[in-house]
């Protein structure tokens, strides 16, 4: 077979005409939740209260698991964030944080200018 014969084979299949007898699918509309799965859901996105978090974290960190791996989490003050800190066993020493404390900071700064972004008048 030649390059002119595929060549034409090709454009030929691009040419042919196909039926669209075939019926089309038509979307589903989508049920509305009912009221259990409005809870729950609701249930999910709710925050956790501060005591709930610090519980939460104690125990992450009294798990012998994240002991042996050197991690340590924590809830910064400021900016309400968790806060990973991977710590060297023997030294003690923080070898990497993250959120970094620059990155820390800068959300503080942010949302201390916050209102001073953005200025919109009617």
């Amino acid at each position: 077979m030649t390059i002119d014969a595929i060549a034409a084979a090709s454009a030929a299949r691009v040419e042919k005409s196909y039926s669209t007898d075939t019926p089309t699918a038509r979307p589903v509309p989508a049920r509305a939740a009912t009221a259990a799965e409005q809870a729950g859901q609701a249930e999910k996105t709710r925050e956790p209260s501060r005591d709930q978090l610090d519980k939460a974290v104690s125990e992450l960190n009294q798990s012998p698991q994240i002991k042996t791996q050197g991690l340590e989490f924590s809830i910064d003050e400021d900016s309400q964030r968790t806060v990973v800190k991977v710590i060297d066993q023997e030294t003690k020493e923080v070898l990497r944080q993250i959120p970094t404390k620059e990155a820390l900071e800068i959300a503080k700064s942010f949302e201390s200018a916050r209102g001073n972004l953005i200025s919109q008048s009617a």
